[in-house]
């Protein structure tokens, strides 16, 4: 299971409203923003923006906090390895960027994932 384990709650990351009801995941799920400024798994209309790390279950309006930077201990992680977030499914998996994956982070070691979202601002 992923856990938040460092995270700057003043720069890290951002606190937005769940669009929809969220059934926890024992995953990192990469997350983006719709047009009416609420959290969707997936890249909504923004791409990915951050992700999260929610074990439990939250209701449509819960506000959640969104990880642009930090590190999440989560089992199962390749060591020296990029990672990105599937821009539909929100799936955080190996492999490298491209139209339909942006790169969330890397590993250091096994079960550590550092978080650098990949910044790429579009109009």
């Amino acid at each position: 299971m992923a856990r938040i384990d460092k995270y700057d709650p003043v720069s890290g990351g951002f606190r937005a409203p769940l669009n929809a009801a969220y059934t926890g995941s024992p995953n990192v799920v990469g997350v983006g923003i719709n047009n009416s400024g609420k959290v969707v798994v997936g890249g909504g209309v923004t791409g990915i923006v951050g992700v999260i790390c929610l074990p439990q279950d939250k209701a449509a309006g819960a506000i959640v906090d969104v990880m642009t930077d930090g590190e999440i201990v989560q089992a199962g992680l390749v060591v020296g390895t990029l990672y990105t977030a599937n821009t539909t499914t929100g799936a955080v998996t190996s492999g490298a960027p491209s139209a339909t994956q942006t790169a969330v982070g890397w590993t250091i070691e096994a079960n550590r994932l550092i978080v650098r979202v990949q910044r790429a601002l579009t109009t």
